[in-house]
């Protein structure tokens, strides 16, 4: 099937009444979730993934799909109105966002911020297109060697990246790869880590998991808090949101460089905020009067929140061409797929045109339908932000225990779920960082497999990850990253101890 043909069907299939409504829900769902600080899209998919499981595959993932890029557009929302930011990824527009709403440009702000987004998830979803042919094409000639590498630079990639420390991400990569093993061992047959407990020898829930370490968590955060307030209390005044023809010479620089940025970073497992960062930094070196950054340009704003969207499209690249997840909401879709008997990876396209095909077309439908919502609703999550803490925190509470318990009508999965929220406050607490683990969990099997059918291949010989070019090149690849951030780590080191 070709790339025309295959869209049309897509769009014939995303444009079906109820995956149409199921793609609206979605996009609506995660500009709010945007929205509201806090949440984020991994703890509401993890909240709303039981809710889709009497549904078909396609119209599941185009509604979890809506969720992840609508959350990138709302996201802003706050950052520049109150100068809080919805998202992590956007937190880098609240240095110019927020002052261009202070000095009474909060519209051209708002309004920048949901062109760019829309502009960047267009090129990202163009590009997706082209590219994930032939790495499906490649993914085909990959053994159990080729596979395990993948996922190990994954793991490699995570660390190197990631925002806090590199030992940190480290453990909780491990963390997560022991709590995947959980159950009985399908080559052998023996239990592992299941400590006599029978609803583990499945092995640990992944909505259990999810829930517990991105929901009740964020539950247990927020109860930190004495006071019982929404947030946002003053009246804001919203004007003129279609930026002017001088907003848009100043921006369209921007916005073509943060596409590419942004989609560039996101193919590569952890690149989270990264990209909204580096564009932001990219555009004050490019600028003719530097000294604004910060103190209101649009640039600063137009750059990043493309960045951010063209991000999210890109993530979808290892997701649906080798089924490996680039952050943790990639991973809950990923989890989703499976659970519907989906498989991702180079097969996807053709064993299950209609779910590969429609979600791509809804991506384009979803976009449209995020740049028609955001302006005109503005007014409505300004009143959104205004509901009391008290009263949202203790919903989330009662779908997390829901959603744990509707997965199997089993109470353990509750627990499970307990355990893992206090585990994830404690952690987060101490500053790890929850989404490695949550990545390392989901791969766990793959990385398991792959590593013990390529030893059964070699008869235990691990030459056999040498022998194979991609491998060799791939581990090549890994490694290398992993001297870098050692050597990285090692010169912190000594600055701080001289």
């Amino acid at each position: 099937m070709g790339i025309f043909t295959g869209l049309i069907s897509g769009f014939q299939t995303a444009l079906q009444p109820l995956n149409f409504l199921y793609c609206f829900v979605g996009v609506l769902i995660g500009t709010l979730i945007g929205v509201l600080p806090g949440i984020g899209p991994i703890g509401a998919l993890s909240i709303l993934l039981p809710a889709t499981f009497g549904m078909p595959a396609s119209s599941s993932i185009i509604m979890l799909a809506g969720i992840f890029y609508g959350a990138q557009y709302g996201g802003s929302t706050t950052s520049i109105l109150v100068n809080i930011p919805g998202e992590a990824t956007s937190i880098i527009t609240c240095l110019d966002g927020y002052q261009m709403a202070k000095r009474g440009r909060a519209g051209p702000a708002l309004g920048i911020s949901a062109f760019g987004s829309f502009i960047g998830g267009t090129f990202s979803l163009l590009v997706l297109l082209f590219l994930v042919f032939p790495l499906a094409d490649a993914a085909l000639k990959f053994g159990a060697p080729e596979y395990f590498s993948v996922v190990f630079l994954s793991m490699t990639v995570l660390t190197y990246l990631t925002v806090g420390s590199v030992v940190n991400a480290t453990i909780m990569i491990l963390v997560g790869l022991i709590l995947g093993t959980v159950g009985v061992d399908m080559i052998s047959g023996m239990q592992r880590f299941t400590f006599g407990c029978a609803s583990l020898l499945d092995g640990i829930e992944l909505i259990s998991l999810a829930m517990g370490f991105f929901g009740i968590s964020e539950i247990l955060i927020d109860m930190e808090g004495s006071e019982d307030q929404s947030i946002i209390e003053r009246k804001i005044k919203i004007k003129h949101l279609l930026p002017n023809v001088q907003d848009w010479r100043r921006s369209i620089g921007p916005i073509i460089r943060g596409s590419l940025i942004g989609f560039i970073l996101g193919i590569f497992p952890g690149s989270g905020v990264i990209p909204t960062f580096l564009s932001y930094s990219v555009e004050k070196k490019l600028s003719k009067n530097p000294q604004e950054f910060g103190q209101g340009a649009i640039e600063a704003v137009a750059g990043p929140e493309t960045a951010n969207n063209a991000m999210a499209g890109a993530h979808f690249v290892p997701l649906l061409s080798l089924g490996i997840p680039a952050s943790g909401t990639m991973a809950l879709l990923l989890g989703a797929l499976i659970i519907h008997g989906v498989t991702p990876g180079p097969l996807l396209i053709s064993q299950h045109p209609e779910v590969f095909w429609g979600v791509i077309a809804s991506m384009y439908i979803g976009n449209v339908m995020l740049l028609l919502l955001n302006l005109p609703l503005i007014g409505i999550w300004v009143r959104v932000l205004r509901v009391p803490r008290g009263i949202l925190m203790p919903l989330i509470l009662l779908c997390c225990l829901i959603g744990a318990y509707s997965v199997h009508d089993n109470p353990m999965d509750v627990t499970i779920m307990i355990i893992f929220g206090v585990a994830g406050y404690i952690l987060r607490k101490f500053d790890y960082e929850l989404t490695p683990l949550l990545i390392a969990f989901v791969l766990a099997p793959l990385l398991e497999t792959s590593l013990r059918q390529s030893l059964i291949l070699s008869d235990g010989k691990l030459s056999i990850f040498a022998e194979r070019p991609i491998s060799f090149a791939i581990l090549g690849i890994s490694i290398l990253l992993v001297i870098s951030s050692g050597f990285s780590s090692y010169r912190k080191t000594r600055k701080r101890i001289q």
